[in-house]
């Protein structure tokens, strides 16, 4: 029976893991190497110690009532997509209202974890940490690691010939990456499309001279603010919305997709994608659009080669007088302080069983939260991770057998590509994973059942964001303020727009019409769902509509 449990890392994954370990009636550990909670999101000026923090003008790519704790709403005062410092606020708040600061160790650094002589029988695990200088040896029932994605910049020179040899610029790491200025008047190459370097690339546009942007590969790019100026993924990530891409051909959804992403502007014009694109890459950015079209970042292919001052790109063409090349390359995650016979297996997250549980253990006593790359929030997919994993501690749940869990890793392993140095563009569905994961926690509601019971809460649940207190309506964990939280929802996402008020000239008969034609769809797609519940891989991108 697991009593003690070790939380590694005072971030997202681990503030949710601590409060659901003291749900669960056990006894949280939390191991943090810095001096305060918040992770990634705890902005710090330089690289201190290595920690890895966003930039200063970061923005959250998520929207609040999205990516809010299932049982702890944003403050509605908040904007719906928040800066590191907002969001920083909120996790402290979370921290103080649960209690959770009196089970961190500030300051402490994991060095290993072990598996205890007799871990076939117990399945306990020793630890050892260090705290100014001193280190101590533990003995935990389970470990619950938090350290998420960002651990390790993966630089990739070898794929840049001269960038070491020749090149007499400067060259960093976003991880480096504080603000702009430092940037000021420089000819900068930005490489690598993801979120990170078209931020970066947008930014430093209003400094530097000119801005060279590098893609691999195809890119649709995606705004925060979707039709009417809703919040995108309040509109878009909906149980409906699912159902209709489970429902339809894929060429089908692929097509609306593609016409959805070129409505805004299109991506063949700028060089971005085409709908003959084989993946589907998709970053959420306003602003480049417009900086391509006023010419201060220029789209370029795939770095060839550096001399001493030039970049030269695969299409032949060159740059000339280049200051400072920038890799947003992205991370690796590197579990140092795992002992080698678990660490190796762990070649991605999907080498975990559901993304969590190392699958070869005797003992699943190890589980690895925040790891998983989703289509909506990482934060409302770590939480639904430490429920059911705390919930398995608790010995509420059990897992299938050994062999059954590396079977299913293997079948959900994707397919192994020809170029192994091409980024992987693939995340998991959010509604896919996350009730998947409700499922085995026996939190997922049922849209039968609340459209017998409650008619007005299922039309909420079907047709409106698929928010994270919808897994705390029924099941262990259940929260009493989940149906208010849900029919409030739009209320607090619109109230930091509430300040000029204009007549409102909408009529609420046509919303109350639709409402009443689409319970037929409902009761389809409640029988359907029920009758095939799916966790697939997905294209990296955005849901249906």
């Amino acid at each position: 029976m697991v009593r003690r449990v070790a939380v590694i890392g005072a971030g997202v994954s681990g503030l949710v893991s601590i409060k659901c370990c003291l749900d669960e009636g056990l006894e949280p550990t939390c191991f943090e190497r810095s001096e305060d909670i918040g992770g990634l999101w705890r902005f710090a000026d330089t690289a201190d110690s290595g920690r890895v923090s966003v930039y200063r003008s970061v923005i959250t790519n998520t929207s609040k009532e999205m990516s809010c704790f299932s049982d702890f709403p944003y403050p509605e005062h908040f904007p719906n997509f928040l800066p590191h410092g907002l969001l920083l606020e909120y996790f402290q708040m979370y921290a103080q209202h649960f209690q959770l600061l009196r089970h961190i160790r500030f300051k402490t650094t994991v060095l290993s974890v072990k598996k205890h002589l007799d871990f076939a029988t117990s399945g306990q695990w020793e630890v050892v940490t260090e705290t100014e200088g001193v280190q101590e040896s533990h003995i935990f029932d389970a470990v619950m690691v938090c350290t998420g994605h960002y651990q390790v910049p993966h630089l990739p020179l070898a794929s840049f010939p001269g960038i070491e040899t020749h090149f007499k610029g400067r060259y960093l790491h976003s991880q480096e990456y504080k603000d702009a200025e430092a940037f000021r008047g420089k000819r900068v190459l930005v490489v690598g499309i993801g979120n990170t370097g078209g931020d970066i690339a947008v930014e430093l546009s209003h400094v530097a001279a000119k801005v060279f942007l590098s893609a691999r590969s195809s890119t649709w790019v995606y705004s925060r603010v979707s039709d009417h100026g809703f919040p995108f993924d309040m509109v878009s990530t909906t149980r409906f919305n699912h159902f209709l891409e489970w429902l339809l051909p894929s060429a089908i959804t692929r097509r609306i997709k593609f016409r959805k992403f070129n409505s805004w502007f299109n991506h063949e014009i700028y060089g971005l994608a085409s709908v003959k694109s084989s993946n589907f890459h998709v970053i959420i950015n306003e602003e480049l659009p417009f900086c391509m079209l006023s010419g201060t970042v220029v789209l370029k292919p795939n770095v060839k080669e550096f001399t001493k001052t030039s970049a030269v790109f695969e299409d032949g063409t060159t740059e000339e007088n280049i200051d400072v090349v920038l890799f947003a390359t992205g991370y690796i995650f590197s579990f140092h302080f795992l002992e080698e016979s678990v660490r190796s297996p762990l070649r991605n997250n999907r080498s975990l069983y559901k993304c969590i549980f190392p699958p070869q253990l005797e003992r699943p006593t190890l589980a690895i939260i925040g790891l998983v790359q989703l289509t909506g929030s990482v934060m409302a997919g770590a939480e639904i991770q430490a429920r059911w994993v705390t919930g398995i501690f608790a010995g509420a749940y059990k897992l299938p057998p050994s062999s059954r869990m590396m079977a299913d890793v293997l079948k959900k392993q994707p397919p192994v590509k020809r170029n192994p140095p091409e980024p992987e563009h693939l995340k998991m569905s959010f509604i896919n994973y996350t009730s998947d994961i409700a499922s085995c926690a026996g939190v997922k509601p049922s849209m039968l059942w609340l459209l017998l019971t409650d008619p007005r809460l299922a039309m909420a649940v079907f047709f409106g964001p698929c928010t994270p207190y919808q897994y705390r309506l029924v099941g262990r964990g259940r929260w009493s303020g989940a149906r208010a939280a849900i029919l409030t929802q739009w209320q607090r996402a619109l109230k930091p727009l509430r300040t000029r008020v204009v007549e409102d000239g909408a009529s609420p008969c046509s919303w109350r019409w639709l409402g009443f034609l689409a319970l037929p769809a409902m009761l389809l797609a409640g029988f359907l769902l029920s009758k095939s519940p799916r966790l697939g891989w997905v294209p990296r991108g955005l849901p249906l509509f």
